[in-house]
């Protein structure tokens, strides 16, 4: 046999064993199109897959019936970057699921049933750059603190949930953040959330969209509550207020 033909076979047989051993280290009802991708998506699941590769990055579990996930969940799986979760049954994320040493980038929690975001949620996930937590009907409380520690977080998406209310330093408090969505809310308009309007009005540079819903009167915002907000800027002095009028 020619020396190049025995080259070759060796290089076959070398990639049929890898191509094998992501076949058999794959979850039976899941796909693993590279290495470090884990696709479940709309298989039915209502836990977690067994036997997901440790050294998993992309992990996509959406359009299942999952209802929690293990407060030691990235614990174990410490590589992963992108974890897409939406449209499953999930009520609460225990406090510390995202530990400090997580490398999570991406995480991706709409359509869930989730109630409230309270403090210590995400732990100090300091790579977390995306967080999707919009579509959840029945989300109504968001602690203050939620995303403490937050650092890198560019883009926060709470839209259509049951918010009414959202403290102001929810949102101060992350220095990275560029996009924020808000829309879809039933926001009740009194004096806590002047403040709220306040914020986004001195941060227009940072959250354009937002701005233009509340400046423009788009339908993005829905105010339940027998009170009005109008905005005024003071063009001397470069200032702006806000007002609250309570409807006659």
């Amino acid at each position: 046999m020619l020396p190049c033909v025995r080259w070759l076979r060796l290089i076959l047989l070398s990639l049929s064993s890898v191509f094998w051993s992501r076949a058999d280290n794959c979850p039976s009802s899941c796909l693993c199109p590279d290495p470090h991708t884990v696709d479940c998506s709309g298989r039915g699941l209502t836990r977690l897959p067994e036997e997901i590769p440790l050294d998993v990055r992309r992990l996509l579990l959406a359009d299942n019936w999952i209802p929690r996930i293990p407060s030691d969940f990235l614990v174990l799986y410490s590589d992963l970057v992108y974890l897409d979760l939406r449209n499953n049954t999930l009520s609460q994320i225990e406090p510390g699921t995202l530990s400090t040493s997580s490398r999570l980038v991406f995480l991706d929690l709409g359509s869930n049933n989730l109630t409230e975001i309270p403090k210590g949620t995400f732990g100090e996930s300091r790579s977390l750059i995306k967080l999707r937590l919009g579509n959840n009907p029945y989300l109504s409380m968001v602690s203050e603190d939620a995303f403490s520690g937050l650092t890198s977080l560019r883009e926060l998406e709470l839209e259509r949930n049951a918010l009414s209310t959202l403290k102001v330093g929810a949102l101060s408090q992350l220095p990275s953040l560029r996009v924020v969505r808000l829309e879809g809310n039933p926001w009740v308009c009194n004096c806590n959330f002047a403040n709220l309007f306040t914020w986004l009005m001195e941060n227009s540079h940072k959250l354009p969209n937002v701005t233009k819903c509340f400046t423009e009167g788009h339908s993005c915002v829905h105010c339940i509550s027998t009170s009005v907000l109008r905005h005024t800027e003071d063009t001397e002095n470069g200032e702006q207020h806000v007002e609250l009028r309570r409807l006659k």
